[in-house]
């Protein structure tokens, strides 16, 4: 995948792209953990919900920039 993406005649990095994508899986990754009542052993949810963003992005940079 190249390093920047061609987004209406404007160069965006494909990280950017990622970042967006990062956020909608975590938002449903979100939701199913919300329904599974696991946020009820977690200590501080929104640490956790940040920590969660960070660790798919990572992944998703990594598949892509590999």
């Amino acid at each position: 995948m190249p390093r920047e993406i061609s987004l209406f005649d404007a160069y965006v990095p494909a990280l950017l792209l990622l970042t967006f994508l990062s956020g909608l899986i975590t938002i449903a990754a979100d939701r199913l953990l919300v329904r599974l009542g696991l946020y009820d052993f977690v200590w501080h949810a929104s640490l956790f919900r940040v920590s969660l963003f960070v660790c798919i992005l990572g992944v998703l940079g990594l598949a892509v920039y590999r």
